[in-house]
């Protein structure tokens, strides 16, 4: 991902904020009954200041009442402000709302995004950094719709109905009042310029806090068991630290240029109003309504403007964050690859899988696997075993699409896997990981998983298989139970058979188990290996072993060593042959002679 704390430039600021107000396109009938209710709205509050200076001028200063017009005066006057607060209300609402709307697709957008993004995304971008593009950084361009367009859409106009009030009033005192603004261009000019700088660096600071809270959560039982609990503090206020000096730096700068400026600039023309009246006293009487009504069109002229320069800050932050999220959604590298769509409807009908010469390395110039050649079909099964880094779980990475081969050829049903969709692939692809992974919701939930094609039938039927049943109908509720985060309420065991019912549920031709009995103690292995027994049948399986144990009667396997098969065969003839296999099955043989000592000893 590109570096966080870059400083975007005034060019790509304003292509950011053009992007963002064509967001707000599919949303224009919205848009425009807004803008008429912010346009009546503004227009009727302006009325009120010439209808006090009628009064003033026309009756006050004559010393004359008359009740009829009064009474007008009055009621209108009454009506527009009753008009406007009511507008203005209708305005603000469906400003709102229409920038909810822009956010949720936005937010929708970003997460398909990630959804589609390759596993080489995720290894290379820390998970707090990418929640805090989800959450942090979509929530201040809601803020960019719902405060800051809007308030400079309401009060931009209504400093335009201000200026042509005045103007009405008298046009050489509005043009000598509109004189001073070039001021406060600059000022927004100079703002803009150098808080970029500060809210970039926010920005990313408040990514890296997020990415360390993930990890620290994550790895929690690892920083306590090696006491690391100082040093990952000591990092996070580091971090943390950071993060707050930039809040100070872009408090400062709001401090110094935003309200108390526009204040000053106020003062500034109050006094430039009167010295133009003190001194049109000099030549003739001035009329007193007028001067009220100056006075307070300047008073709602500089209001506006310091609600504008104060959302300046907010529209900064957004343009920031929205440059963040747009680097997730402009991303073309590390995406899930288009399928040749004139082989779309390919489907899977046995699941004989075939590698021929395949090489593949997370970094092309650092093969993990070299030259990889060999082929189970449907009803057979496939193992592999090696030391840990051999390679044995990135054939399951190229098999299932998630990385490509940079060398050679899979073929599934003697067809390129490349012309496939991902989507046929993965359907007839069950995979079972070493480590149970179950989400939040329900047993049923987790065994179905959203998949319109198992209903509960096929969930029972699979949980039967599989030997899951049994402890699922001596749950409170059944298949109802509460499954909290990642399972932590039930065992690894009991995890391991949900996720091997909810790979049977979906009847894939292809079972890939990658070390699924890894984690698993030896009593509960047996249970686990009559479940798996039930699964291959029919299916071409492949089995990523540790425990060699339980391959044994697979009809083919294959050594891994360094990314190259070393030996293969079955497991008798691998044995005879006296090689690597052979020194791994005596070294683990030995460890559990080793254990059913022990345990007949303490037993």
């Amino acid at each position: 991902m590109e570096h966080q704390d870059r400083v975007l430039s005034s060019k790509e600021q304003w292509s950011i904020f053009k992007r963002l107000l064509k967001a707000a396109v599919p949303y224009k009938k919205q848009l425009a009954a807004a803008a008429l209710f912010l346009l009546v709205g503004t227009s009727a509050d302006l009325v009120g200041p010439i209808l006090v200076k009628v009064f003033i001028d026309d009756y006050l200063t004559q010393n004359s009442f008359p009740a009829g017009p009064l009474v007008l005066l009055g009621v209108s006057y009454g009506v527009l402000h009753l008009l406007a607060v009511v507008l203005g209300y209708y305005q603000i609402f469906w400003f709102q709302r229409i920038a909810l709307q822009i956010i949720r697709t936005l937010r929708i957008d970003v997460f398909k995004k990630v959804e589609q993004s390759r596993l080489r995304f995720f290894d290379r971008t820390a998970a707090g950094g990418l929640i805090s593009r989800l959450t942090n950084d979509t929530e201040s361009v809601k803020e960019m719709y719902v405060e800051v367009l809007a308030v400079i859409i309401h009060n931009g106009v209504f400093l335009i109905g201000v200026f042509i009030a005045m103007a009405i009033l008298d046009a050489q005192l509005a043009l000598l009042c509109l004189s001073l603004f070039p001021i406060i261009l600059v000022l927004i000019y100079y703002y803009r310029k150098k808080s970029a700088v500060f809210f970039g660096a926010m920005s990313g600071r408040l990514s890296m806090l997020n990415a360390k809270i993930n990890e620290s959560i994550q790895g929690m039982s690892i920083i306590q068991v090696f006491r690391q609990e100082k040093r990952m503090r000591h990092e996070f206020e580091d971090i943390n630290e950071k993060h707050r000096r930039s809040s100070v730096q872009t408090m400062k700068l709001d401090g110094l240029l935003l309200r108390p400026a526009i204040d000053l600039i106020s003062v500034a023309t109050l006094v430039l109003v009167l010295t133009y009246f003190g001194l049109a006293s000099f030549g003739g009487s001035v009329q007193l309504g007028v001067l009220y009504a100056f006075i307070n069109y300047i008073d709602r002229l500089f209001e506006p403007v310091n609600q504008i320069m104060q959302q300046l800050s907010k529209q900064q932050q957004a343009i920031v964050s929205a440059g963040r999220v747009y680097q997730i959604l402009d991303r073309k590298e590390d995406m899930e690859p288009a399928v040749d769509h004139s082989y779309a409807g390919t489907m899977i009908k046995e699941g004989n899988v075939r590698f021929d010469n395949v090489s593949f390395g997370y970094d092309p110039d650092n093969p993990v696997l070299k030259n990889i050649s060999f082929q189970v079909n449907k009803g057979e099964t496939l193992a592999i075993v090696g030391h840990t880094g051999s390679g044995k779980s990135s054939i399951v990475q190229v098999l299932l699409r998630f990385y490509d081969a940079q060398q050679g050829r899979i073929t599934v049903d003697g067809t390129d896997i490349h012309q496939y969709e991902n989507k046929e692939i993965r359907r007839n692809i069950g995979l079972v990981l070493q480590d149970p992974f179950l989400f939040t919701g329900t047993v049923k939930d987790n065994i179905i998983f959203h998949d319109p094609d198992v209903n509960e039938q096929d969930m029972k039927r699979a949980a039967e298989k599989v030997e899951a049943s049994p402890f699922i109908e001596k749950l409170p509720f059944k298949y109802e139970e509460p499954v909290g985060e990642r399972g932590s309420s039930f065992s690894n065991g009991e995890k391991q058979l949900i996720t091997f019912a909810r790979t049977i549920a979906k009847d894939p031709r292809i079972l890939v188990l990658d070390e699924a009995t890894a984690s698993i103690d030896s009593e509960t292995e047996q249970d686990i290996q009559t479940a798996l027994e039930r699964m291959k049948k029919g299916r071409t399986t492949i089995m990523i072993a540790h425990r060699l144990s339980t391959i044994k009667d697979a009809d083919h396997i294959i050594v891994l060593h360094q990314g190259e098969i070393r030996e293969e065969g079955n497991h008798e003839s691998l044995l005879r042959q006296q090689g690597l296999y052979r020194t791994m099955y005596e070294l683990q043989q030995g460890r559990l002679e080793q254990e059913k000592a022990y345990n007949t000893e303490i037993g």
